[in-house]
């Protein structure tokens, strides 16, 4: 069975779509990742079959005001719809959806008859149990989380509006609002994989049957890659640093983030990694390091904290290496995990990205460190991952599905 996934965004949006492609492939199934050209080496090294979609999303990195958000989104999901056909019409016997490409994908399974389910990173329906990812908000209580939870749905159908309207005349289809193809999704109860751990969201009561979180799918890398040399000598030389890094995100800030960061590392008394990213952060000193990729399974064990931007996969990586953290959200789903972490005690409380000054990073940096509760709390949420296996459960899923 010839299996495609299809992811888009950052790399976090990206990444943990090799460790379930490999799964997969390890299971028999012929996987191909459809993404955009950026990681077409990263699905390479993963052993799979790349497939190539349009847009790209390096040059949004540095979107955070919700309106330019919602806009910036909106061509971006434009663009890529332009595509989606073409990598289906490559082969495909099973499309595996992501959050960002679900809404485009329901139309080539009634175009094409060719089965399909959800493999979400994100909670997206709508809950009593806490407020829509996006919001970033504290829980309204139920009724208005779950109102809250349908507006955001509302939202972004609208993102999509342009985008599914080209794709059906494309695919000689009528005429149909996004919105009235999820509803279709929803009564039939459309099939969603969570790659998310129950210890940061149990599955909600109030969820409709179809739903089903399995834990984390963490990124694909090789088992025998090590860390550079350099790096291992940091680490040897002296009491575990922090990492600090932002990920996909901040891109132009580079300069005025390594200042604050190194400012507050020195503030605190601790040694530092820093972890160059879209933003370009760097510093020279016997007590900082600069970096760029490295598999988070490797460095993050070695580390008294990381300092990162709630992106879900660091969020996790961090959790369940056991190590406690200093959340700094910028935009889209990273409030939602700050707070979640900070719900689990393993992190301090979040600090928005608006208001990050050296002052305040190296007093949460000082506690986070010295407060053991934050360790004991990452400790415990790492020791409920390890019991879970959310590639080989959505494995298992998918194989019942399919009849395989």
């Amino acid at each position: 069975m010839r299996i495609m996934i299809a992811a888009a965004g950052s790399r976090g949006d990206v990444a943990p779509y090799t460790g379930l492609g490999a799964e997969l492939r390890r299971a028999g199934y012929d996987v191909a990742l459809a993404a955009t050209d950026t990681f077409a080496p990263l699905t390479h090294d993963a052993g799979l079959e790349f497939r190539s979609l349009p847009a790209d999303t390096r040059a949004r990195g540095d979107v955070t005001g919700k309106r330019d958000l919602m806009r910036t989104a909106a061509a971006f999901i434009t663009e890529l719809g332009q595509g989606f056909a073409d990598a289906v019409a490559q082969g495909t016997d099973l499309l595996l959806l992501s959050t960002t490409t679900a809404p485009l994908g329901w139309h080539i399974t009634e175009a094409t008859g060719i089965p399909s389910l959800g493999v979400y990173l994100q909670p997206t329906a709508p809950t009593g149990d806490f407020p829509p990812v996006v919001t970033g908000s504290r829980s309204l209580g139920r009724l208005a989380n779950r109102a809250t939870g349908r507006f955001a749905l509302r939202m972004a159908d609208r993102v999509y509006e342009q985008a599914v309207t080209q794709l059906r005349h494309r695919l000689d289809l009528r005429p149909v609002s996004p919105s009235e193809m999820r509803r279709r999704q929803e009564q039939a109860n459309w099939p969603v994989l969570h790659g998310f751990s129950t210890a940061l969201v149990p599955r909600p009561s109030d969820w409709r049957p179809g739903l089903d979180v399995v834990g984390n799918w963490w990124p694909q890398h090789d088992p025998v890659e090590r860390l550079s040399s350099e790096l291992e000598d940091f680490l040897s030389t002296g009491p575990r640093p922090i990492l600090i890094g932002f990920g996909s995100m901040a891109s132009g800030d580079g300069e005025r983030l390594s200042e604050i960061a190194v400012r507050a590392l020195r503030r605190a008394g601790l040694r530092g990694i820093l972890q160059a990213g879209s933003a370009g952060l760097a510093a020279d000193g016997d007590d900082v390091l600069t970096i760029g990729d490295v598999p988070h399974a490797l460095l993050f064990p070695q580390l008294a904290a990381v300092v990162h931007h709630g992106g879900a996969g660091t969020s996790a990586a961090a959790l369940r290496a056991g190590v406690p953290a200093v959340t700094v959200p910028v935009t889209a789903d990273q409030p939602f995990w700050a707070r979640r972490l900070a719900a689990l005690g393993a992190v301090t409380d979040p600090i928005p990205f608006g208001s990050l000054t050296a002052e305040r990073l190296a007093d949460s940096l000082h506690q986070v460190v010295n407060q053991q509760s934050h360790s004991r709390a990452a400790a415990r949420a790492a020791q409920h991952m390890a019991t879970e296996n959310g590639a080989g459960q959505a494995v298992k899923t998918i194989q019942h599905l399919t009849g395989g």
